[in-house]
């Protein structure tokens, strides 16, 4: 049963006038006893359905009126150019057959409602739902979006001759830290779920001297904020003989090009997101300021920020310091008593590091 036309080609005009066969899911089901309406969805979009109760006959008719929402379809009929329709076409149904029907004591759960209050803050019902939400053209689009990220992560520093390296998830030790370690039985011994490939391509530096992951790394961090994730995919990059300035570079590279990929790939997915693309379009054309950390502490103290010379700078302030940026910067120069020992003193005056923050 494999599948060979999709409603996102059918919507761009392939097949106008041709005799079709889609294959795909209820979105939305209206109608009256002699004419259905069906919107049926694949993983490219969504097209109406007209099925005709003298053209499928009653048995096929009965079918499509009592299919709910989610039920799985295979339908056949022709392509009609209809600018009244969504997406500007509509399949005039000949043949219809009922795949997967959903079950009417256990309808599709994720309504309007639902969604409107996880917009409130309310995203209980959806998270115990997840693999149901996952249907919604709100989370298709976001995970389309995050494909077209990570293929711009690997296209970024595979153009540059990059090496993919790739580390265990089960570690031995900390690299961030052991109060965020997730311990986990292994045989008898304490391990852990990584926080970080650091250590890892540290190794492998000598060796392959340009490389690069996307993997994911646990932190046991128990506050819910946007700057907190017990899992994230963690895209991390090691050069050999790179100064911080060239390091730099390449963190502003990839994040101008992941933003230059998102708007040639998926400029119809953020507008229907909501999403500013002047934003992006800045992310992706302007470069990036660098200001050192002297500057910040002179511009955080002259906007009465209580701040002392020496201090890591937290996320209340750092917000404070991007109010006067429209694209992101990079903050340098850390002073040596705030940062960890592992970063390279600055040989021009050995009070600072050669360290970034973006």
């Amino acid at each position: 049963m494999a599948k060979d036309i999709w409603i996102g080609d059918v919507q761009n005009g392939d097949y106008d006038g041709q005799e079709v066969e889609l294959k795909g899911w209820i979105k939305r089901t209206r109608g009256s006893n002699k004419i259905r309406f069906v919107v049926l969805r694949d993983s490219t979009g969504t097209i109406q359905c007209v099925a005709k109760r003298d053209v499928v006959g009653d048995e096929a008719f009965e079918a499509v009126a009592s299919a709910l929402i989610e039920s799985s379809l295979i339908v056949r009929g022709t392509v009609n150019v209809d600018e009244r329709s969504e997406g500007g076409h509509e399949l005039v149904v000949s043949g219809v057959e009922i795949v997967g029907p959903v079950d009417p004591e256990r309808p599709f759960p994720i309504t309007e409602s639902a969604m409107k209050a996880a917009d409130g803050g309310e995203t209980e019902f959806l998270l115990d739902n997840r693999h149901l939400y996952l249907r919604t053209s709100r989370m298709t689009t976001m995970l389309k979006m995050r494909s077209s990220v990570f293929g711009a992560i690997h296209s970024y520093f595979r153009d540059l001759d990059f090496v993919e390296y790739q580390a265990p998830n089960f570690v031995a030790g900390a690299v961030e830290g052991g109060s965020t370690l997730f311990e986990v039985p292994y045989f008898g011994r304490k391990a852990y779920l990584t926080q970080s490939w650091q250590l890892y391509a540290e190794a492998a530096m000598p060796a392959l001297e340009r490389l690069y992951t996307i993997a994911p790394s646990f932190r046991a961090e128990k506050s819910r904020t946007r700057r907190h994730l017990t899992e994230f995919w963690h895209a991390e990059m090691e050069i050999a003989w790179a100064t911080n300035d060239e390091v730099m570079n390449h963190g502003e590279g990839v994040v101008r090009h992941i933003a230059s990929t998102l708007l040639d790939e998926r400029s119809e997915e953020l507008q229907s997101l909501g999403r500013d693309l002047e934003l992006i379009e800045r992310y992706a054309d302007s470069p990036f300021p660098r200001m050192r950390y002297d500057e910040a502490i002179e511009i955080l103290q002259g906007k009465g920020v209580d701040v002392e010379w020496g201090q890591d700078l937290d996320y209340s302030k750092e917000k404070i310091l991007t109010q006067d940026f429209d694209v992101p910067h990079f903050l340098t120069h850390y002073p040596k008593i705030a940062k960890p020992f592992y970063h390279r003193v600055d040989p021009e005056d050995d009070k600072y590091v050669l360290c970034h923050d973006l």
